[in-house]
């Protein structure tokens, strides 16, 4: 069994499990799911201060204080069991993460030498324009220009070369990037953080592993997001401009 496949620590009544998939954009929160984000919200809160993590209820920690979404996909695994995944969107400052979650499908673990790279240079470069930039001298304004448009670049390059690490399953097995998933939308190409949230990653985590998913839902814990739309322990629907063109792709909504 495998060490993210979480089964219920009390079964659910069987009248509980839904014949299909919720709407994961539908406000309502299935009550299988708020069984299954009880549990994860209990573990969460027995061991959220050995984390690195601030999510602004530990008064100890110094870090900035960053609430997180988190996400709870009720499956049935190849046994037969159910069970659900939980996961959360973005990243933790925790790295690696607490195994229990699954992971992003860019392992930073592995996968960050160029990210890694790529953001020294660009950091250089910024570097290099604000040390130029204190200098009156109006000569260095063309040199000034042109770093800035090299960092522009390089940063254009970065997160492409992120992006084709983004590569989705959906409900038949067939894999496609994030970038091919937006090219159909007005903007053309992925939002920034595009692939990250929650809802995408347990779902491509279900059919990479054989399992069917039963229910989804999303909650918000910690500090208040800074808009305060994101209140702490509350149910959301997933988000429409990172994750609508990802999961209409996964679940075969036309």
């Amino acid at each position: 069994m495998h060490n993210c496949f979480i089964p219920f620590a009390v079964e659910p009544d069987s009248s509980l499990i839904p014949e299909k998939l919720n709407n994961p954009f539908d406000t309502n929160t299935p009550e299988i799911c708020q069984l299954a984000a009880a549990q994860l919200q209990a573990f969460i809160a027995e061991n959220q201060s050995a984390w690195l993590h601030n999510f602004g209820l530990d008064t100890e920690k110094e870090s900035i204080a960053k609430g997180k979404m988190f996400g709870v996909l009720v499956v049935k695994n190849k046994e037969d069991k159910l069970g659900y995944l939980c996961t959360f969107s973005g990243k933790l400052a925790d790295e690696p993460h607490p195994a229990v979650f699954v992971p992003s499908l860019f392992d930073i673990a592995t996968d960050n030498n160029f990210i890694s790279k790529g953001m020294i240079e660009i950091t250089a470069i910024g570097n290099k324009i604000k040390a130029l930039e204190e200098n009156t001298d109006a000569d260095l304004l063309k040199e000034i220009e042109a770093l800035k448009e090299e960092r522009k670049t390089k940063s254009s390059l970065l997160q492409q070369q992120l992006f084709e690490s983004y590569n989705f399953l959906n409900k038949d097995g067939v894999v496609k990037n994030v970038c091919a998933i937006f090219e159909t939308t007005p903007n053309k190409i992925p939002p920034s953080g595009a692939g990250e949230c929650a809802a995408p990653k347990l779902l491509h985590y279900a059919f990479a592993h054989g399992m069917q998913p039963l229910a989804i839902a999303e909650f918000w814990w910690g500090k208040s997001s800074n808009s305060g739309d994101k209140q702490h322990g509350q149910f959301y629907p997933a988000c429409t401009d990172k994750c609508k063109p990802i999961l209409e792709y996964m679940l075969g909504a036309e």
